[in-house]
């Protein structure tokens, strides 16, 4: 294999592998409390079990290399809602009280980055049609 697609698919597995973290970092609070935070920040509760769910399945998903798309523009829509309800703000980098928005845009760029060329690398996508560079690369 190509060794564009050996970095792909390290790309896409650490990155599913952070997602997946913050989604167990989510049930490891408790939901309740995430859904509270999402309300405390003007948030319906509820999106709190969505984003943690999203995070944990959609890491997982990623990781294995299955709906890689769609999964990845989700975070995208993700990581936008996260910097403009809350981040915004600080700032790139920070105001020196909280983090700015780095992480969410370096994790946009990312998802961004899979949502292109999802089918590239090693992967479930990969098994069910090849785009046509995952052949040349």
């Amino acid at each position: 294999m190509p060794k564009g697609s050996i970095i792909h698919t390290i790309v896409r597995i650490l990155f599913g592998v952070m997602f997946m973290a913050h989604g167990i970092a989510k049930l490891q609070m408790g939901l309740s409390n995430v859904a509270g935070w999402f309300n405390s920040i003007g948030l319906p509760g509820q999106l709190g079990y969505v984003v943690a769910l999203l995070e944990l399945i959609g890491g997982i998903l990623i990781i294995v290399g299955f709906a890689t798309r769609y999964i990845s523009i989700a975070y995208i829509l993700l990581m936008a809602g996260a910097i403009i309800s809350t981040k915004l703000p600080m700032g790139l980098l920070g105001d020196g009280k909280a983090p700015g928005f780095e992480l969410e845009l370096a994790y946009m760029l990312i998802a961004l980055f899979l949502s292109v060329e999802p089918k590239k690398g090693w992967g479930i996508d990969r098994l069910f049609g090849r785009s046509a560079n995952a052949t040349q690369s």
